[in-house]
């Protein structure tokens, strides 16, 4: 059976080596004393970025744990990376994609404020909403034990993604939009090598024309996954499964 896997946050395991002593508190370590976690059990912590570190408890108090760090693995980036642009949906269908993106190896999430995005994101609420999509990536990571917590990035706007697919873009991602009309299939979709393979979902109402044309005016592929329409929540995760046995991450 595997160990129990806390996550104490990105940079947390700088400088740690074998033998180091560290201390697990905050919310991991009240989550620990949760779970009863006892001396001389041992346990994994990751830092979210990569690094993850085999200790063994050396004290288990009510809200952290005393550690002596047994060996330190550093987890290499897998490239491409695979980024996740979702459409904002309602009903909580966005924060569903990135949960099960996150369980499927998703490196990068971007919400995307679409043209028929019903949710819309502003002001404090973009800060709030932000949140509990970094908290849903926290948890699916740690539930799929992952060395890494992706990064939910910024919301943006459908001018802002054309510019991201368009020449004056960073050049080294590949831009794939999901769309029930494409000819593409995905699963013979030509790869090349890129630092980043973008997939783009639409919201419930679906990418509109202008949308379409505007990203792959640009740059980006429309490509289809199969006869069935997916949901928002499930045709991203469902592309990144596709992906994920192509480019042998699988």
């Amino acid at each position: 059976m595997s160990l129990p896997l806390f996550v104490a946050g990105r940079g947390s395991l700088d400088g740690v080596a074998p033998g180091s002593a560290f201390v697990l508190d905050g919310d991991e370590g009240r989550h620990a004393a949760v779970r009863r976690i006892r001396a001389g059990e041992r346990i994994d912590v990751a830092d979210g970025a990569g690094r993850v570190a085999r200790c063994v408890v050396g004290r288990a108090e009510r809200d952290h744990l005393r550690l002596t760090v047994e060996r330190v693995t550093d987890v290499e980036p897998r490239l491409p990376r695979l980024v996740l642009v979702q459409a904002l949906a309602k009903g909580g269908r966005d924060e569903q994609a990135v949960e099960t993106a996150t369980e499927l190896g998703v490196d990068a999430v971007v919400p995307w404020q679409a043209e028929r995005s019903v949710v819309r994101w502003s002001g404090d609420r973009a800060d709030r909403s932000r949140h509990r999509w970094e908290a849903t990536a926290f948890a699916a990571a740690k539930q799929s034990r992952r060395a890494t917590v992706p990064l939910i990035e910024p919301c943006t706007g459908t001018a802002e993604l054309v510019a991201r697919a368009g020449p004056h873009g960073p050049g080294d991602e590949v831009v794939l939009v999901l769309h029930e009309e494409a000819a593409e299939p995905l699963t013979r979709v030509t790869i090349p090598d890129a630092a980043a393979v973008l997939v783009v979902v639409g919201p419930e109402g679906g990418i509109t024309p202008g949308e379409i044309d505007r990203l792959t005016a640009a740059g980006a592929r429309a490509v289809r996954l199969g006869p069935e329409v997916l949901r928002a929540s499930s045709a991203g995760p469902a592309a990144l499964a596709v992906l994920s046995a192509r480019l042998g991450r699988w």
